[in-house]
């Protein structure tokens, strides 16, 4: 009996905290913005970014998987992409899609009018802002190119789509961007999809164990209170089912 009235005593904390637990947002719920939604109109919602050192992980993953590119090779590019798109505000999956499409992630690759590097900067069109500078160096690349797309979005009063289109010559280009830069949002993405899943069901589970042994502690202190003669086979078999119902049920 004495054991009885003690878990009687817990049974109101025992609730408390699974209704505490259950009520709770983890601050790693969070979901990585998508690159259609960074060339438009972004959500209402607040969302909290993956960190850059995760991001830049998941990219140079990719980049050596989808690419062939060598794993320190990969790492470069993928951390002056981070860095690029912190220092322009421009979305990483636009800066990944445009060096996709203008040299395949070849450093030292040459275009037409000179356009050299990742980002195939024309030398004699950005005259102001290399200042001799080596183009074929990923990083000095990646933020010179970051830095004329951010011009043309400012020109175009924070239009990135226009932005886009001047970089390329045509909408054709600013289209072709999009649709490649929604294959690496997928890559940016499912940095921070896994966190988002898993630490609601741990809450839920811990809440659910808490409720189930409540319930338990309660039907046993009710059936602790009455006499054992006055308990009949149906009554105990009713009452065993109403405690297995009220734990399934704060399961679910």
């Amino acid at each position: 009996m004495r054991q009885l009235l003690c878990l009687l005593v817990l049974l109101p904390g025992l609730v408390q905290t699974a209704a505490a637990q259950a009520q709770q947002t983890p601050a790693s719920d969070t979901v990585g913005a998508s690159a259609a939604s960074a060339v438009s109109t972004p959500a209402s919602a607040p969302v909290a970014p993956a960190s850059s050192s995760a991001v830049s992980a998941s990219v140079s993953r990719y980049l050596t998987q989808k690419f062939g590119i060598a794993k320190e090779k990969a790492a470069q590019i993928s951390q002056a992409v981070t860095g690029a798109a912190e220092k322009y505000s421009l979305p990483p999956a636009v800066l990944l899609a445009i060096i996709s499409i203008e040299s395949r992630f070849r450093e030292k690759a040459r275009g037409a009018n000179g356009a050299t590097g990742l980002m195939q900067v024309v030398p004699s069109a950005h005259r102001n802002i290399l200042h001799n500078k080596d183009l074929t160096d990923p990083e000095v690349n990646i933020d010179v190119g970051s830095s004329i797309l951010y011009g043309y979005q400012r020109a175009a009063g924070g239009d990135l789509n226009a932005a886009m289109k001047n970089y390329g010559g045509s909408k054709a280009y600013a289209e072709k961007i999009r649709t490649r830069a929604v294959e690496f949002s997928r890559v940016l993405d499912t940095e921070s999809a896994p966190a988002a899943s898993a630490a609601p069901a741990s809450v839920g589970l811990a809440a659910s164990a808490a409720s189930a042994f409540a319930a338990a502690a309660a039907s046993a202190v009710i059936a602790a209170s009455a006499p054992a003669a006055a308990l009949s086979p149906a009554s105990a078999a009713a009452m065993q089912a109403a405690v297995q119902n009220a734990a399934s049920g704060n399961a679910r």
